[in-house]
Order: C-alpha cells, then sequence, then structure tokens
C-alpha cells in the first residue's frame, strides 16, 4: 500500500465517534507536523469517503426498510435487519449505530483534514491548487455527512474543528445553516464538473444543495414537534417556506444550465458496473469491492442473496406482490424496479420470483450480460459504485419545489420529461400534475435508491404512507400462518414459512408505525456504550 492510501486507511481506522485525533504514532508521524505534500493533503482528504463506503449497503437496510415497501429477512427473527423491518428499531440496533458512527467518523476525518491543510504552507512540493481542492472537497463531505444526519436523526451535536468534543444536540436550523457553509465554501474550489463522479464537483454540490432547501424548505420536524406526536397515528402537518424552495429551484437550474449532465436515453443504462460515471450520474461513492476499499457495496448482494436459490430468503426486497402493479406495463423501469424473472446462466432456464415459491427481486443491481437482458452474469460483484445523485433526481427537485411554490404548470413539463424516458415516447405523458402525481412519479424512478423514506418524512405523510400495507396482498388473513395458508391454497406447492413472515412484517409495520419513526434513535456506540448525547430522540 502506498503512502498515501496508508494515511487513508489509518486516518479511518483511528476515529473513533466523535474523535479528533487519536494517539496512533504512525499517524501522528506523517501528519503530526503539518502536511508537506500534495500525496499527504490528498490522502487526508480521502480518508473521509472510507467510511462513507461502509455505508452503501447499511442505508438500505434502515432506510428502505423502515417504509412500507421493503421488508428484511436478514437472518433469524431478532436480528437488526428484521427489527427495523417491523419497525421495533431501538437504539441498540446495529443499522442506526453504524449510520451514525460512520457518519461522524467521516466528519472527524474532516475535522483532521481541514485543519492540517489549512494550516499547511504552500511550497514546491504541495501548491495552492492542490490545497484549494482538498479543502473543498473536504468541506463537501462533511456538509453532506450533515445533511444525512440531520434527514435521519433530526438534531445532532454540531462539530466543525479539532476541539473538545460537544455532545450538545444543535437545533435543526444551525445544522442546515452549516451545511449550506461547508457545500457553498466548498464550491469555490471545486471544478465545475469531473468525469469521475465519486469526485466532489460544482455540479455535484448545487445537486445537493438544490435537495437540502428543498428538504428544509418544507419545515423540518423539530425535537418539540416530534415529541408531540410520538405516540400518534396521525402524521403532522406539512408546510413549506417559500423563500428556501426559490432556492432549491435556482440550485437546480444552475446543474441543468451547466449542460454537463443529461437523461440517460436507456433508464436502465444508469446502472451497473459499465455504466459507472453515465451522463445522468452527478455524484456516487466509490466502490473497488470488499478487501480493498473499506467495505464493497453490498447493496446489490443483499438485494439478490441466493440467486437461484429461491426458498432461502433473501436479505432484503419488495414487502408485497402489488407493488409491481404501480407500474404501467409500458415503463421500461418496471422491468428494473420489480424483476420477477432471470435467465440463470448455468443451466439457461428462466426462473420466475413470483408466488408461490417468493416475491419479486429488485433488480436495478442484478449483474446482467448485458443492459435490459434477463440473463444473470455469474459473479455477483460488489465493486458497484453507489448512485447517491443522478439527473433524474435534480429534475424532481425541481419540480417539487415548483410545484409547493404554486407554479404547477412550470412543474409539469419536468415530470414529463422522464415519463418520456420511461415510455419511449410522449403517449403517457401527464396533462395536469396533483400531489400524488409528482410523489409516485418519485417512487416509480427510484425504487430502491434510498430516497423513499426521505421523501415521506419530507412530505409529512410517513404514518398514512405505511399504513397502507393494509391493502397489500400478503396483509391478508390467509397468510397469517402456515397453516391457514396450506387451508386457503389446497394442493399449491407454497413457500409458506415465507409468506407467513411477510405477512407478519406487513402486520408489525400497521401496528408500530407512530410519529417517532419520523427519527431513527440516536444510537449507542460501535462497543455498545453510551455516547452521552442528551436527550434521546422521542419514543425510544
Amino acid at each position: 500500500m502506498n503512502k498515501m492510501k496508508k494515511l487513508s486507511y489509518l486516518l479511518i481506522l483511528s476515529l473513533g465517534l466523535f474523535s479528533c485525533e487519536k494517539n496512533d504514532p504512525e499517524l501522528n508521524n506523517v501528519i503530526g507536523n503539518g502536511v508537506t505534500s500534495n500525496a499527504e493533503a490528498l490522502a487526508l482528504a480521502n480518508a473521509v469517503y472510507g467510511p462513507l463506503q461502509t455505508l452503501s449497503s447499511s442505508y438500505s437496510f434502515l432506510v428502505e426498510s423502515g417504509t412500507e415497501s421493503t421488508i428484511s429477512f436478514e437472518g433469524t427473527e431478532d436480528k437488526d435487519g428484521p427489527l427495523v423491518s417491523r419497525l421495533e428499531t431501538a437504539p441498540m440496533n446495529w443499522y442506526p449505530i453504524k449510520v451514525f458512527s460512520r457518519l461522524y467518523k467521516s466528519i472527524g476525518a474532516a475535522n483532521i483534514a481541514i485543519a492540517r491543510i489549512s494550516a499547511a504552507e504552500v511550497s514546491s512540493d504541495f501548491n495552492q491548487a492542490t490545497k484549494d481542492l482538498t479543502i473543498a472537497r473536504t468541506k463537501f463531505i462533511r456538509g453532506y455527512d450533515y445533511f444525512n444526519l440531520v434527514q435521519l436523526f433530526g438534531e445532532v451535536p454540531l462539530i466543525v474543528d479539532t476541539a473538545a468534543i460537544n455532545k450538545s444536540r444543535a437545533s435543526i436550523n444551525d445544522i442546515y445553516i452549516q451545511i449550506v457553509k461547508d457545500l457553498t465554501e466548498a464550491k469555490a474550489g471545486l471544478p465545475l464538473f469531473d468525469n469521475n463522479r465519486s469526485n466532489p464537483s460544482r455540479g455535484a454540490a448545487n445537486a445537493i444543495l438544490a435537495k437540502v432547501y428543498l428538504t428544509w424548505g418544507q419545515n423540518p420536524l423539530t425535537q418539540s414537534q416530534v415529541e408531540a406526536i410520538a405516540n400518534s397515528s396521525g402524521d403532522p402537518a406539512h408546510s413549506v417556506d417559500n423563500a428556501k424552495l426559490e432556492k432549491s429551484v435556482a440550485f437546480a437550474d444552475s446543474v441543468i444550465n451547466s449542460g454537463k449532465y443529461d437523461l440517460q436515453t436507456i433508464f436502465n443504462a444508469n446502472f451497473g458496473r459499465s455504466q459507472e460515471n453515465s451522463k445522468e450520474h452527478i455524484f456516487t461513492i466509490h466502490h473497488d469491492g470488499d478487501g480493498v476499499d473499506a467495505q464493497g457495496n453490498h447493496q446489490t448482494h443483499c438485494a439478490y442473496t441466493n440467486k437461484f436459490d429461491m426458498k432461502t430468503d433473501n436479505h432484503i426486497g419488495p414487502a408485497d406482490i402489488t407493488l409491481i402493479g404501480r407500474f404501467n406495463d409500458n415503463d421500461t423501469r418496471k422491468k428494473y424496479s420489480y424483476t420477477t424473472a432471470l435467465v440463470n446462466p448455468a443451466d439457461l432456464k428462466t426462473y420466475s420470483f413470483t408466488w408461490p415459491v417468493t416475491t419479486s427481486r429488485y433488480g436495478k443491481f442484478i449483474h446482467r450480460a448485458s443492459i435490459g437482458s434477463d440473463l444473470v452474469v455469474d459473479a455477483q460483484p460488489n465493486d458497484i459504485d453507489h448512485i447517491d445523485f443522478r439527473y433524474a433526481e435534480v429534475l424532481l427537485i425541481k419540480a417539487e419545489a415548483l410545484f409547493f411554490l404554486g407554479r404547477t404548470s412550470q412543474a409539469l413539463p419536468l415530470i414529463n420529461q422522464l415519463r418520456e424516458r420511461a415510455y419511449g415516447n410522449s403517449q403517457f405523458n401527464l396533462a395536469t400534475l396533483t400531489k400524488e402525481d409528482l410523489f409516485k412519479e418519485w417512487e416509480l424512478e427510484f425504487t430502491f435508491e434510498q430516497k423513499h423514506w426521505t421523501n415521506l418524512v419530507r412530505w409529512k405523510n410517513l404514518i398514512s404512507t405505511v399504513k397502507t400495507v393494509e391493502g397489500f396482498e400478503y396483509f391478508k388473513a390467509k397468510y397469517a400462518s402456515e397453516a391457514s395458508i396450506a387451508a386457503n391454497f389446497p394442493g399449491v406447492d407454497v413457500n409458506s414459512a415465507f409468506f407467513a413472515k411477510v405477512y407478519k412484517h406487513l402486520h408489525a409495520k400497521y401496528d408500530n408505525v407512530k410519529g417517532k419513526f419520523y427519527r431513527f434513535p440516536i444510537p449507542l456506540g460501535e462497543k455498545g456504550e453510551n455516547l452521552g448525547i442528551t436527550p434521546q430522540n422521542p419514543g425510544y
């Protein structure tokens, strides 16, 4: 491992939650006296990415399973994935622990990098361009880290230097102010565009700022507001801040008008190893796979765990057969969003991922022989980059901001751009745009791309949406147990244990969903320690 990579890994490993610097002799020997070369500055900046690589699949279990649309059977029913899936999430659950901890590890690395690089003097081995770029990249990631934290956990400690650790929770507004500050300052040192979409650019910063103002502009719930609804089965009122939504539109326009990004002509051309850095990708988390980077992207593995072993529980998957019916048959997004048939390369037979054996699979990240093919490539890689932002999201961000500003006629063409791509023509364009149309387009475009939970929280309809499981096929009483399935489907070889478990998860979601689920709990530390961050989120 070269010096730059070694330093990056040392930083990642040496950072505990809320860490500033640990007394690692080799680490301190390299950076203790400041940055002296371009390589050292780049290594410090690169260290902020490692913790994010460990979250590319963990987000799926936390934010996908926490909705009506996804269930997790990873391990026995008392394991972390199934607990989130049944909305029995608690501070000791590994997924909130991991997400919270790793985001702060990234922030800790960012604080070190900003301090060291800023203090370093330019020299023949360390030029001003590298100094500006590495500080900008680091502030970009820190701002993005805090945006993820505030959406998932609400008020969190705001730590932006390497001084004594502050465990008091900052206000929602203060956190958003810091996010905007970091991303705005980052833009000054970033290139307008980077062919490697894992490198921050001004385009990526503008895209995130558009989403930041879209979210902030819909008045995120404060601790006291969550407290008021923690045990309620009703959603809170939705309201908007027009000035912030106008800023969302402006930042979205900066991305759109840059001319650097565009929709892929074919929707499916966004996904897979060969499609990395496509013209639609704006920001991604790079992965080289297990044993090479901090952690491979298991998003693909977890959604397609056992391949053609049809009766072994998948780690994570769609919660019901009715979900696929939300897509028109002519919508090209349908096949990749909910895959029901694949060809096994071992025997070239088509296998159906349907009742009575199993449910459909999230298909966007299944490794196929070619774009649109049903033939699976035998190796299922975990070196596929995680797509955090693509151009389609910017169109939806702008459309949503315009819709809530009352400018529906301006929002409609943006939605129809996506629909024309999905259908290949304008035959299915919308003539009018309702709130329900807008919400559905987000769902159709971004199935299993970790947008759904944050959308529901932003729109203040999380509870009512989770409650829609009451209308799901597998919510019906005939699926309640293996015995009832056998009685209702005589002579049919049903994978009864599987479908009875689906029923259990759907009923648990319906029974357990309350206002407290507008946030995840402030978790324990990775070693099970109490982090001393108070107060806990309401209801936990």
